[in-house]
């Protein structure tokens, strides 16, 4: 029989044990030989040889190995037996016993037939079992206990021992699996620990962080296991022990206390192993965290060396000294904002920090690491010393331009005083006196603002003149030489004038409505009410000014120089008050917006405002970062050419319309201030930052800004005829306009409720505006008088491109932004579908439009005839457009000829020589809304017809010829012309067809030129007359 030669282990064969022919006890004989006993069994025989194996030799091999190689005794249990049992246990044991014996005891049957026999037979059969060692028959449990010790035996054998076979069996299965578990952890961490040893490290950010998170979770699986491990090891222990818990008295047998041993020795290996790996794995985490470290400081090291680099090239470009105060100081700026953009110096300076600290945790790259903190030492002290090299040749730069600018200002202002002096109080000896008194301070307060030796200029400011800058100064420096020449000879004629007068001098004044104003504000400056004019100082027969400024400049008159000041302090406004109002917005975003988002202000926000910051502010971030980043910074480079400021506004007009979104959420902006303006957070914001105001005065600046704006163009533009840019600056106030105009409509139309469709989908706003409106509606051929309204209704309308709505403007509530209009939705036209008679009998400010073949008529009176006038001229372009539109596609889509049935007041807006043959259409829907009418209304069918005719051209239907002479004769496809409607009813027809005149009657009128309608009608949805003709 083949043999399994592997171990075994007490799983593999539990179902053998559990028959318990054969256990060990745990008791031991005198020499310490474990003792196997052979209970009573009456099944042994049904025992198979391998059951018998298997469970022999597992048993042979749980005893230590001191104890097994004693040998082992046998107590074979057959006392309730026969001898053929005792007899087959013996030959099986003889045959098959896997260790050694020391000794077979066998309590041999008790009924008396079975004992003699077995006395008389194993006699005779004592050489049949071939053992070794002595066999000994017991006849009671006495002899056997003077043979093996009462404690170590079971009780079943009179013993004392306490067993339990299935504990025995749950024991042995634990240690062995706890074991196999030791021994496979032992295995995986040290193959573990081999492939962490093996392990090459990598050269990249990625791959390191990778390899550091896959052995890190490897590690963490590994402990994991080992906690597992430990604990069911622990619970092994506690279960081996626990009799010893329950009673202190007992003792343990000597296999419990092997296994007891087998356990705690398992245990101490496993800890002995999770140390030595954990101080392994501390090894290699430090190797890798410290690789990592080291991809992370060469990247680093790579980008700020670029950077410094890059910054050093930059600095080296950076040349300019800007044309002006503001452009330097706009140079100087972008080189702050340049530099803390970057970084690059702290960054070099934390990375040099940092590479020393790894040198100093013993890295174990520190040869690599050591030049690399060196040379970025090296190249930052290069970069910061051509920094502030660059920051103070700015410095001196803008030095220079702050003196040519209170020079060009102290000139500019010197020019203004000059001007400012009156003409006819200058006449007499008192205003001389003053006038020169006032030139006198003037001069005398000239301070650090005129400009000195030039050589002293060119050698203070050597570094930063380029030709440039120094053609800049030599025209200051000249313009100042100019100036200074007419104060001198207006001193010398003014006290010429002070002096004792020998005759009277004829004043002379200039005309009222060329005075102008001047912009200067400060009390120093001398404003007056009333000044001369410019060009009067320059150039009235008054001696001693025009002398005086004969000596102007000769580039420019002197009208053109002033208007060049006024343009300039035009500019200066633009950009101070631009400024005011970037800070402005940095305030309250700074102070207000971003408080919102403060958790130590959180406590003061009340619940409505809590997460709406967005709807108290708007986009007012969107506004500052456009004006600070982008149109300051332009506007700023037009400060020597302000004429042409207007370019500027151009190309940012698109960036403009941004302020439409702020202008749309300012009524909610406003509600939710209304709310919690009283709230303590306001209250406190307000306190942090000093301000007298409240928040809403500084949610409003964006409003008032871009209405500034249109302010200030209008004044550049008055200051700027007949300059380069005054087509720009033109062009510029129009747009502006528009945005307003733009901003203006989007807040009536945001208003409209009631409207289920989407307003976005009716195309452009073009109008918007209220006005007086009655109603016509006809069901089938007659006219519908539900009600007869006198009084009009009061409409407000809006004219999209594709549709005409009326709504009813409702009460306004509320204050400030609150106050604004609503409107509920009534009625709306689709464009496609109106037409417009331009004149309504009885008031030239109405008009009508109408829809479905006149079936729907409004009859519209506008505030003004202007207003009228405009909205016409409006409607006819949005269908004149539809006809231009729909001209193209007629020839071959006859369907839409109704669409092309659009005639337009003026006849010329037609195509020469159409003519077309349309299909009628009826109304595509019968409405059987409201309907009223106004006095000259109403339901007679002679008096309709007559009604439908007014002067114009038709295209006759029907011959018509009279007996009389007096009569009309006209054929079929003539065209006639109604001149004027008589008193009487009659019309003053002129056949242009054959230049014949006569009055007839409305009547016959219908009779041959059948229902048409004037060429002076507009029309839309299509006529109610079979092969109609219209011809121009």
């Amino acid at each position: 029989m083949q043999l399994d030669s592997s171990p075994l282990r007490a799983a593999d064969i539990t179902p053998d044990l559990k028959k318990q022919f054969a256990f060990l006890s745990g008791g031991r004989g005198d020499n310490g030989s474990p003792i196997i006993v052979f209970p009573e069994f009456p099944a042994f025989g049904e025992i198979t040889d391998r059951e018998f194996h298997n469970v022999l030799t597992y048993l042979t091999s749980v005893p230590s190995l001191s104890s097994t190689e004693v040998g082992f005794i046998l107590v074979i249990d057959r006392r309730q037996d026969r001898w053929a049992a005792v007899k087959g246990t013996l030959l099986r044991i003889a045959g098959s016993f896997p260790g050694n014996l020391q000794l077979v005891l066998v309590l041999r049957p008790t009924t008396l037939l079975q004992r003699t026999l077995s006395d008389i037979l194993f006699k005779f059969n004592r050489d049949d079992f071939k053992m070794k060692v002595p066999v000994i028959m017991l006849s009671s449990i006495a002899e056997l206990h003077s043979y093996i010790d009462r404690t170590q035996l079971t009780q079943e054998l009179g013993g004392m021992q306490e067993y339990c076979h299935e504990k025995w069996i749950s024991h042995r299965t634990a240690i062995e699996g706890f074991a196999l578990m030791v021994k496979k952890m032992a295995q995986t961490l040290q193959s573990f620990g081999t492939e962490l040893a093996e392990t090459e490290l990598p050269c990249e950010i990625q791959a390191t962080t990778i390899l550091l998170s896959t052995h890190t979770n490897k590690k963490a699986k590994m402990k994991e296991d080992l906690l597992v491990a430990l604990g069911q090891g622990s619970r092994l222990l506690e279960s081996i022990n626990e009799p010893v818990v329950r009673d202190p008295d007992h003792n343990m047998n000597q296999d419990e206390l092997e296994n007891l041993a087998t356990v705690q020795r398992l245990l101490s290996q496993l800890d002995e192993t999770e140390r030595a790996f954990d101080e392994f794995w501390v090894r290699h985490q430090t190797k890798l965290e410290q690789c990592l470290q080291l991809c992370h400081f060469e990247h680093n090291y790579r980008e700020v060396r670029a950077l410094l680099e890059q910054v050093s090239e930059k600095l080296a470009a950076f040349s300019d000294v800007g044309i002006s105060p503001a452009h330097a100081d706009h140079i100087f700026c972008e080189l702050t904002t340049y530099e803390e953009r970057v970084c690059v110096l702290d960054r070099a300076s934390a990375l040099s920090r940092e590479g020393d600290g790894l040198i100093q945790n013993s890295h174990y790259a520190e040869d690599s690491i050591q030049p690399k903190c060196a040379e970025l030492r090296a190249l930052s002290e290069n970069v910061s010393s051509k920094l502030r090299a660059k920051k103070n040749h700015l410095l001196k730069a803008m030095e220079l331009h702050h003196c040519l600018e209170k020079a060009s200002k102290w000139v500019d202002d010197g020019i203004y005083l000059l001007a400012s002096q009156p003409v006819d109080k200058c006449q007499s000896h008192e205003g001389a006196e003053l006038a020169l008194q006032e030139l006198e301070r003037y001069l005398d307060n000239t301070g650090q603002n005129q400009l000195t030796d030039l050589s002293d200029i060119w050698k203070k400011y050597e570094a930063v003149l380029n030709q440039q800058f120094r053609d800049q100064v030599e025209k200051v420096f000249q313009k100042q030489a100019s100036m200074q020449e007419m104060f001198d000879k207006r001193r010398v004629s003014l006290k010429k004038l002070a002096a004792k007068q020998t005759r009277p001098v004829q004043p002379v004044a200039p005309r009222p409505e060329a005075f102008i104003k001047s912009p200067l504000s400060s009390p120093g400056q001398c404003p007056h009410s009333h000044i001369w004019p410019i060009h009067f100082i320059l150039f009235r027969p008054f001696r001693v000014i025009l002398c005086s400024f004969n000596s102007r400049h000769a580039s420019l008159s002197g009208e053109e120089e002033n208007l060049a000041v006024l343009r300039r302090h035009v500019m200066n406004e633009l950009l101070e008050t631009e400024r005011a109002y970037v800070e402005e917005l940095l305030c309250v975003l700074q102070g207000y917006a971003s408080e919102m988002d403060n958790p130590a202000m959180s406590h003061l926000i009340p619940a409505p405002l809590q997460n709406k910051k967005e709807i108290l502010f708007g986009n007012m971030p969107e506004i500052y970062h456009f004006h600070k980043r982008t149109f300051l910074r332009e506007l700023e480079q037009y400060t020597d050419c302000p004429e042409l400021v207007g370019r500027c506004f151009l190309e940012r007009m698109t960036d403009l319309q941004i302020y439409e979104k702020y202008c749309h959420n300012k009524p909610r902006s406003e509600s939710l201030w209304r709310q919690c303006s009283d709230c303590a957070f306001f209250q406190e914001c307000q306190k942090k930052l000093e301000h007298k105001l409240g928040l809403d005065s500084y949610l409003l600046k964006p409003v008032q800004r871009i209405t500034k704006y249109q302010l200030l163009l209008k004044e550049m533009l008055k200051y700027s005829k007949g300059c380069e840019g005054a087509d720009d600056l033109q062009e510029a106030l129009t747009s502006i306009v528009g945005i307003l105009k733009a901003v203006n409509d989007s807040m009536h139309l945001i208003a409209i409720t009631g409207y289920e469709g989407n307003l976005s989908e009716l195309g452009k706003l073009l109008m918007q505006g209220s006005f007086s409106v009655w109603t016509e509606h006809k069901k089938g051929h007659a006219k519908v008088k539900d009600l007869a309204r006198f009084k009009p209704m009061q409409r407000h309308l809006f004219l999209h491109e594709k549709a005409l709505l009326f709504c009813k403007r409702r009460e306004e509530n509320g204050e400030g932004y609150e106050k604004a209009p609503s409107y509920s939705f009534k009625q709306s036209l689709s464009m496609s579908a109106v037409g417009i008679t331009e004149n309504a009998k009885g008031d030239n400010k109405k008009f009508e439009i109408w829809s479905n073949s006149r079936e729907e008529v409004y009859i519209v009176q506008a505030p003004s005839t202007e207003v009228k006038t405009t909205w016409v001229n409006e409607i006819r372009k949005v269908l004149t457009t539809q006809l231009e539109a729909c001209r193209g596609t007629e020839r071959a889509q006859t369907s839409h000829y109704n669409i092309l049935c659009k005639l337009i007041t003026c006849v010329s807006l037609l195509p020469s020589g159409w003519n077309k043959d349309f299909v009628s259409m009826d109304a595509s829907e019968e409405h059987d809304g409201y309907s009223s009418a106004e006095d000259p209304l109403n339901s007679d069918p002679e008096e309709d017809n007559s009604k439908k005719l007014c002067a114009g051209k038709y295209t006759v239907m029907a011959d018509y010829e009279k007996g009389d002479a007096q009569e009309l004769t006209v054929k079929s496809g003539d065209v006639v012309q109604l001149v004027r409607e008589g008193d009487d009813g009659q019309w003053f027809v002129r056949n242009l067809s054959t230049a014949k005149e006569a009055w007839v009657t409305a009547a016959n009128l219908i009779t041959f030129i059948g229902k048409s309608i004037s060429c002076q009608s507009l029309t839309s949805s299509g006529m109610q007359t079979n092969n109609l003709k219209y011809s121009v």
